[in-house]
């Protein structure tokens, strides 16, 4: 993992991103000086659904008040906070990429969640927390850039208190046939690690951890990205800026990404999967 890793937390660098970011809101009104995490919801959720996809997960986490937990591949920062604020939780981020580090921590001193939410700089596949840290954790979206989904499971069990909720939201292979780049998650298939529902299904019991549920979100990812595009059409024919959208973590080629991962979606071969795990 180490060889590839570089190169991934490269794939993720905008930048000025931060500055991207508010200036985006600025222009659609947002009081920078008073912003919440609820302005931030449209640009700081990098995932398909966004928002939504993060609400329906974690409201199957069972998490309660003072619950510490574990975001893998914290991004800049929008999971966690939505976790701190509607879950009441403690979450510590963890992400490849210093720069999404950098972010989100700034993004939660500006919207006053400094207290609730923290980033760390690290890799997945070998956390620097001590053994049972955490009651609950969450991937959305970073298993595609994880070569090796054992390791994943046994880094996630061993963070992990006994009774504690993995929930995972990766975009898993459905059915074969090749990947057009760049995606979202890759410029070339060097960084590229789509799985198997049943490749993180076998690797999770092995470590541990009992699958309470499963959720293919293909039919949802569709229906997310043809909304994006209808409202950047609308916005378009209006002579208006796009709305900010997830398009902006993704830099200059966002819709070439898109598209390249609307075409496997709709095609079969990808699709957002849901997996709630418990360790035993």
């Amino acid at each position: 993992m180490a060889t590839v890793e570089p190169g991934i937390a490269r794939h993720y660098e905008i930048s000025a991103l931060e500055e991207r970011i508010l200036a985006a809101l600025a222009d659609t009104g947002v009081e920078i000086a008073h912003l919440s995490a609820d302005d931030l919801a449209a640009v700081d959720e990098f995932h398909i659904g966004g928002i939504a996809a993060t609400r329906e997960l974690i409201d199957q986490m069972g998490l309660k008040p003072g619950a510490r937990l574990l975001d893998i591949g914290s991004g800049i920062g929008g999971p966690a906070r939505f976790a701190a604020t509607n879950a009441g939780a403690d979450v510590t981020g963890i992400d490849l990429t210093q720069s999404y580090v950098d972010i989100a921590t700034s993004l939660s001193k500006r919207v006053g969640m400094a207290g609730k939410t923290r980033f760390v700089q690290g890799s997945a596949l070998d956390m620097s927390f001590a053994k049972a840290s955490f009651d609950a954790a969450m991937i959305l979206h970073v298993g595609m850039n994880l070569p090796d989904k054992a390791k994943l499971m046994s880094e996630a069990a061993r963070v992990l208190k006994p009774g504690g909720v993995f929930a995972v939201y990766d975009v898993m292979r459905l059915k074969d046939g090749a990947l057009t780049y760049p995606l979202p998650w890759a410029s070339d298939a060097t960084m590229s690690f789509v799985a198997t529902p049943a490749d993180y299904r076998a690797a999770a019991t092995a470590w541990g951890f009992s699958v309470t549920a499963e959720r293919p979100r293909g039919a949802f990812a569709i229906e997310f990205f043809a909304t994006m595009r209808a409202r950047m059409a609308a916005a378009q024919a209006e002579g208006k800026k796009p709305p900010p959208s997830v398009g902006l973590v993704m830099g200059e080629d966002a819709r070439t990404k898109i598209a390249n991962l609307t075409a496997a979606l709709e095609g079969g071969s990808l699709a957002p999967v849901e997996m709630l795990l418990r360790l035993r």
